[in-house]
């Protein structure tokens, strides 16, 4: 029973690898037939091209940017453009004041939208609302009027003190005349809607299917230090299967947002009683002059946490997240010029890093066969399976989250396949240790799993802290390095549990490998299985004179200090006793 336990252990293993492939050929196949994903992964700047972006600072006046907010310009962009870090979109500074884009490949409408919604966030209570969104009302004759054009003698001054951002006394004649003729289709063609933070603000959402008009600003958008995109849990922790936006904001922003859900949430309650609705109780994420979103306030916020509900799909929750996220900039630019520009390296060196990759893997294999022999034909199928793994997987990536493959990606690539060896290496030289000591193949393909297993865990955790660290304090392409790098390094973790150690078990108990043949790599009398420890060999009659010689020869080679050390004190202790006697 015994025995058949490894079998069955390798062929669980083996079948979960078969799953995990089928699973990701199948993902990336449908993605392909009825999705925009492609075969090939998407190529980096450098390899493919792609379209240049200049962006310079709306200033009024003869108002400066700073460096300091060119920089922290530079950083939200480059956030918007490259979330995750592996797109390999490059955005730098052009002189002191402009802001250049670079992005791979052709800029879709979603990156452009991204880019040039360079306003600041802002947060506004609502004090009217109206959906459909009209510019026209109907009169007592039953037809349709459009609504004037506020004049400009109507009065703009409210005629008492507003007490906070919900109170009514902000709408004016003159605002609500402006709201009522106010069109959602202008915001298509108007280059800004804004209006200073301490003053109501008319504007619609990004469909143009609601109207608002907002009180002053309360939070800033910079207030938000984080937003992501999650499942919504109901108060006994059930999942409801609806998207949802988590916000968190910093101390100012905390205690400004604690303060608002009171007032709009005593909206809400006071609306429910009567049995109806109260737009006052809504609030709005505005940018680049456009509501993102508004919310109702069905309860009071008093920790730094909050999160908006609606009817989210899994992809409008997070780019409402991203929006909010990446979405405060501490000036607003304006899109100079948009360019298509050629890749800085291009087809060849893509095909010289290609060639270079298999160079490297030819070498390893005629290494493996020439210090294995049979058995290095296990690293070669270990590496076969891990480039196929490697090949989907960075598909799958370009399709699901933009990852592009740079020069850079492809060194990582290169490297990898260094570090995957090593793995190998290491479990076979523990088997051959464990024959060396004398154990039988089953016995110390076991074996010597379960020491190679902790040093090959220990290496690899190395490699991926290494990358961790690179990805997060890089940019550009030393985080797509950094990326592939840790990648790899999963890969290669699975493949050697899920199939090099299964595959040994396997082979351990075939004719071919378990008597030792010469060319299968794992001879004990080759590898000086003689040797036994503790400095003792076995009788010199158990094996013909020239094996033995060789065999000790490479067991004296194999040992350590502290054996050499016992067995010469043995040896001495031998002499003695032999002249005492």
């Amino acid at each position: 029973m015994a025995k058949t336990s490894p079998v069955r252990h390798a062929s669980r293993s083996l079948i979960w690898l078969g799953v995990l492939v089928v699973a990701l050929a199948a993902a990336l196949t449908s993605g392909v037939l009825w999705g925009s994903a492609t075969v090939a992964p998407k190529l980096g700047l450098d390899l493919q091209g792609g379209t240049e972006v200049i962006l310079t600072p709306a200033l009024e006046g003869n108002s400066q940017i700073t460096s300091d907010e060119l920089n922290q310009a530079v950083s939200i962009i480059r956030q918007r453009v490259n979330a995750s870090g592996v797109s390999e979109a490059t955005v730098s500074t052009q002189g002191n004041t402009n802001i250049v884009v670079d992005v791979p490949g052709r800029l879709d409408d979603a990156t452009k939208q991204r880019i040039e919604a360079s306003s600041k966030m802002e947060l506004r209570p609502v004090l009217l609302a109206q959906s459909p969104a009209t510019t026209s009302f109907t009169g007592q004759d039953g037809k349709q009027t459009p609504y004037p054009t506020p004049a400009p003698t109507l009065a703009n001054t409210p005629t008492a003190k507003p007490t906070d951002a919900s109170d009514t006394n902000w709408v004016t004649p003159y605002l609500q005349a402006k709201y009522d003729a106010f069109d959602c289709a202008s915001l298509k063609t108007a280059t800004t809607n804004v209006a200073p933070a301490d003053e109501p603000l008319v504007t619609c959402d990004d469909a143009g299917q609601t109207k608002y008009l907002l009180g002053p600003v309360e939070v800033q958008g910079s207030d938000i230090t984080n937003a992501t995109a999650g499942m919504i849990s109901s108060q006994q922790g059930v999942n409801t299967g609806q998207w949802g936006v988590n916000l968190t904001f910093n101390s100012a922003g905390a205690k400004a947002f604690d303060k608002v859900s009171q007032r709009l949430n005593g909206y809400y309650a006071a609306a429910q009683s009567a049995g109806t609705s109260d737009p006052r109780s809504q609030f709005a994420f505005v940018l680049d002059g456009r509501v993102l979103e508004a919310p109702q306030m069905q309860g009071v916020i008093t920790g730094n946490t909050s999160q908006i509900t609606g009817n989210f799909t899994q992809e409008s929750a997070q780019t409402l997240a991203n929006q909010l996220k990446f979405g405060a900039l501490p000036v607003s630019f304006k899109v100079q010029s948009s360019n298509t520009i050629s890749a800085t390296l291009g087809s060849a060196q893509l095909l010289s890093g290609m060639i270079a990759g298999a160079i490297g893997l030819l070498l390893v294999f005629i290494y493996t066969l020439i210090q294995y022999r049979t058995l290095g034909f296990v690293t070669i199928f270990s590496l076969v399976i891990a480039a196929a793994l490697s090949y989907l997987t960075i598909a799958l990536l370009s399709w699901q989250m933009g990852y592009r493959l740079s020069l850079a990606g492809v060194a990582g690539l290169i490297v990898a396949i260094g570090f995957t060896a090593d793995s190998f290496i290491v479990y076979f030289e523990r088997i051959r240790d464990e024959l060396r000591e004398g154990r039988g193949l089953e016995s110390a393909v076991e074996a010597g799993w379960k020491r190679a297993r902790r040093t090959v865990y220990a290496a690899k955790t190395t490699n991926l802290l290494a990358a961790v660290v690179l990805y997060i304090f890089a940019v550009g392409d030393v985080q797509g390095f950094a990326f592939t790098l840790g990648l790899t390094t999963i890969l290669d973790v699975i493949i050697v549990v899920l199939f090099t150690h299964p595959i040994m078990q396997l082979f351990a108990r075939t004719e071919f490998f378990a008597s030792g043949h010469p060319l299968s790599g794992l001879d004990p009398t080759a590898l000086g299985a003689v040797y036994r420890g503790a400095g003792q060999f076995r009788p010199a009659s158990t094996v013909g004179s020239a094996k033995l010689a060789s065999s000790s020869r490479e067991a004296a080679k194999r040992q350590t200090i502290a054996e050499r050390k016992a067995a010469e004190l043995a040896a001495a202790g031998t002499r003695r006793n032999g002249k005492d006697d």
